[in-house]
């Protein structure tokens, strides 16, 4: 085919696309992606053009059209932001699945550490579990390949694959000991919601990610309680190193602490995408102290959540400055079965905080014992290439209204009860408005 006729059609597709996709009744919008559409020039044809043909020609390997134009597709969304992306059918499918609250695996949460794969976390129950793997395990080589050498990020993706299939690693042990597993990958369920009573009196709730059954665990779970009798003195949500999840699972979830107000607000581009979601009357626990705490590995959803409470004076935030992960992205599906996820809008606290590339700032900062020595240099969203500005000159102080709202008494033997318990570590203080943010760490869960 003809290299301009092809580009030209492609040129076609794009911009009859772009015009189904807007909403007939935003005339604004759908004015401004044609408007965008006619802004392409014959000169920017061309130079599409002249690229599809030097790398057809010139490349070092023979690469096909349709090779080509999945990377320009590829390009075009993974330039915009960091997370904007296409989804291939088994990613769009795993995507689904995670929604569901579970996904296909051994059931590990690893990190790299040293150049090393490390578990982190072992779900239960799980493939690795029944294994025998353990916190703290090295994997030194998958499938008798070598880890040592090779593109971590490529290893960790080879611990993924379709259920039923087999997998062997080879693992260090932290005491030195060496031995290989078979294991077979299956449908992993990710445990979202875990119960600790502390003290017999403080209500310790671990929220790992915001699934589709989040919320309704977690009311599950407070009504459990209720129903064997048990009086919390205070209440404590834990959102460290929650990446976030379903949207409206974390409204659900703030919903369950308030009797009204906004608890959050997006604003887009699109009509469509300017929401606001506002509590309903009636509390879970309206008398009953709470605690969030959150750290830099909270992000997104669970920020929400952080932000929702600690506008309305309902929970006290406990930890480090947070993510700053304020964007929401839409997954669209794709007629080949493919989809893609796009950024569509910013979301702000109902104090009209933006989040993005700035976090939560706590109403009281822990500092982690172990921070000089972490070396921690994973990003925040503040540090991802192409990261979208907060939008917003914010206040990132506290009003002292907002941080004695709770009985301090109450949260203040709750933080020694968590720092007894071995839940909390580090250093107390209260913030200041020069405070600078921390790195945050990220996990993969397979």
């Amino acid at each position: 085919m003809n290299i301009l006729k092809f580009a030209s059609m492609v040129l076609l597709v794009l911009t009859l696309s772009a015009n189904l996709a807007a909403q007939p009744e935003v005339d604004k919008t759908r004015d401004d992606l044609d408007s965008k559409a006619a802004q392409l020039t014959l000169d920017d044809l061309r130079t599409f053009t002249d690229v599809f043909a030097q790398l057809r020609r010139n490349y070092i390997e023979e690469i096909d059209d349709k090779t080509l134009l999945q990377a320009a597709i590829n390009g075009m969304l993974s330039d915009l932001d960091p997370h904007s992306a296409y989804l291939p059918a088994k990613d769009y499918e795993q995507l689904d699945e995670s929604a569901e609250g579970r996904y296909i695996g051994i059931g590990v949460n690893v990190v790299v550490e040293n150049q090393r794969i490390v578990i982190k976390n072992v779900l239960v129950p799980s493939p690795a579990d029944t294994a025998g793997l353990n916190p703290g395990d090295t994997i030194t080589a998958i499938d008798d390949i070598p880890v040592k050498g090779r593109k971590l990020q490529d290893a960790i993706d080879e611990l993924a694959g379709k259920s039923g299939t087999p997998l062997k690693l080879s693992i260090l042990t932290p005491e030195g000991e060496k031995r290989n597993v078979d294991l077979v990958r299956e449908y992993v369920s990710l445990p979202t919601v875990s119960l600790q009573l502390l003290d017999q009196q403080f209500g310790y709730f671990k929220i790992a990610m915001f699934n589709r059954n989040s919320a309704p665990h977690l009311e599950e779970a407070l009504r459990s309680l209720h129903a064997d009798e048990v009086q919390l003195r205070g209440l404590i949500i834990d959102l460290r190193d929650n990446p976030g999840g379903i949207m409206q699972q974390a409204v659900t979830m703030a919903d369950g602490f308030l009797d009204e107000g906004l608890i959050v607000s997006t604003r887009g581009r699109n009509a469509v995408m300017q929401m606001e979601f506002t509590a309903t009357e009636g509390q879970w626990l309206p008398d009953v102290p709470m605690i969030v705490l959150v750290d830099r590995g909270t992000a997104s959803a669970s920020e929400v959540v952080a932000g929702a409470l600690q506008d309305h004076g309902r929970a006290v935030i406990v930890g480090e400055r947070t993510f700053g992960k304020g964007s929401v992205q839409s997954v669209l599906p794709l007629r080949n079965g493919d989809g893609i996820k796009i950024t569509t809008a910013r979301y702000y606290t109902p104090a009209g905080r933006s989040i993005q590339a700035e976090g939560i700032v706590p109403d009281i900062i822990v500092e982690p014992v172990e921070l000089a020595e972490a070396h921690d240099d994973r990003p925040r969203e503040a540090d991802l290439e192409r990261h979208l500005d907060n939008a917003l000159a914010t206040d990132d102080t506290v009003s002292e209204a907002q941080m004695y709202t709770q009985d301090m008494v109450i949260v203040g033997e709750a933080l020694q009860v968590l720092q007894e318990a071995g839940l909390l570590q580090g250093t107390i203080r209260f913030p200041k408005s020069e405070e600078q943010p921390q790195n945050s760490p990220e996990e993969e869960a397979i």
